[in-house]
């Protein structure tokens, strides 16, 4: 219950309410919070109505009280001047304890929202990791051996936690039932409440020697080897999951999982754009006026990258099946080239010569985009 909530409030009440008022107003209350009103709400809509049960029951131990409402009422708290406490019973109505009453609401055999059962196989807890590759790594596929430490069944005592068979015995409370049954008086009636046996903590065994190696655990933790078959074509960021290469499960519970996240370092030649690769390819003056044909290295090994004659900087020349391997598939990606002419430096006055003497035998047709650029400019 928030520190400072008005319990009347809580209860929907006056102040001026009297004693039977509160007292049906609280009885209206828990029965809507009934757990058969919630078998098939979620998990969280099952705890705010526990938690919204607790604070009503808080509610009426105070105001179901002559004393501890008359202190609320001139002080604020329960307990008078001496500050808000939460009481320990639940004795304003001559039902059960307050722990019972929650008990039987929310841990017993008929329902509602109970224990887990302590006994029941439980999944092992995943274990995340992460690992970096090259990008001729990512390209080609990789096996990595990722070392890593995990809880393991303890092969001394097979995951039982004793030293022996003969340090196992039955609990004496429960009879190896792991539950414990009582009646209790509610504000429904007397209930047949079924309770986890605190003696045995639900295991119906109790184990008089622990076992040595992992100390009645069950269970220890490991170093251990696991070989991950990284696929040609893997991105930077994609996460793979080995299942079962996690923590160990309990009470027969499967293996967690082995969680990997990928990370590609980058290349310094190559731009990856999906399953496509781009790669800038430097040119001379001659030979972006003329053409040629230039051999590059790829990701495949060498190729012949064809250049047209007249081409511009930042033309891209496509080379199929020449990219990035697609991701478990039979097939790849497009390499494009992205042609940089460079412009000569360091020119002699004899090579200056021989430039303008070209230059000046040129016509503007042979500059399109120049002589376009101008037409806007001067309206030519």
């Amino acid at each position: 219950m928030a520190k400072g909530k008005d319990l009347y409030e809580i209860l929907g009440v006056s102040k001026t309410a009297s004693d039977e008022d509160i007292k049906k107003a609280y009885r209206k209350l828990a029965i809507t919070l009934h757990p058969d009103r919630f078998a098939n709400a979620t998990d969280a809509e099952k705890k705010a109505a526990e938690e919204k049960f607790k604070e009503i029951n808080k509610a009426y131990e105070v105001l179901g009280d002559k004393e501890k409402r008359s202190n609320y009422d001139k002080f604020g708290t329960e307990d008078g001047s001496q500050g808000f406490a939460g009481g320990a019973g639940f004795d304003g109505a001559g039902f059960g304890g307050f722990e019972d009453i929650l008990s039987s609401f929310f841990n017993g055999s008929g329902g509602g929202f109970g224990r887990r059962n302590p006994n029941e196989p439980k999944q092992g807890e995943d274990i995340h990791v992460k690992i970096n590759l090259t990008f001729e790594e990512a390209y080609n596929g990789v096996t990595k051996t990722i070392r890593l430490n995990r809880d393991e069944t303890c092969s001394t005592c097979k995951g039982t936690g004793a030293k022996d068979a003969s340090s196992v015995r039955i609990c004496p409370y429960c009879k190896g039932l792991g539950t414990i049954r009582k009646n209790l008086q509610t504000l429904f009636g007397q209930q047949v409440v079924q309770t986890m046996c605190t003696n045995c903590g639900g295991k119906g065994k109790i184990i008089s020697e622990k076992c040595v190696t992992c100390r009645g655990n069950g269970y220890v933790r490991k170093e251990a080897n696991v070989k991950v078959n990284v696929p040609a074509g893997v991105d930077n960021g994609v996460s793979m999951t080995l299942r079962g290469e996690g923590h160990n499960g309990q009470n027969g519970g499967a293996k967690g999982n082995l969680v990997i996240a990928v990370g590609v370092i980058q290349s310094d030649k190559f731009k990856r754009v999906g399953n496509d690769l781009y790669m800038n390819l430097p040119i001379g003056y001659y030979d972006a006026a003329c053409g040629c044909e230039i051999a590059i290295t790829t990701m495949k090994g060498e190729a012949k990258c064809k250049i047209p004659e007249a081409t511009q900087s930042e033309t891209k020349i496509r080379l199929k099946g020449y990219g990035m391997k697609v991701l478990q598939k039979d097939a790849y990606g497009d390499l494009y080239v992205v042609v940089k002419v460079e412009t000569p430096k360091g020119l002699s006055s004899k090579q200056f010569k021989l430039l303008k003497a070209f230059e000046d035998s040129l016509s503007d047709s042979q500059y399109p985009q120049l002589k376009k650029f101008k037409k806007g400019i001067f309206g030519k």
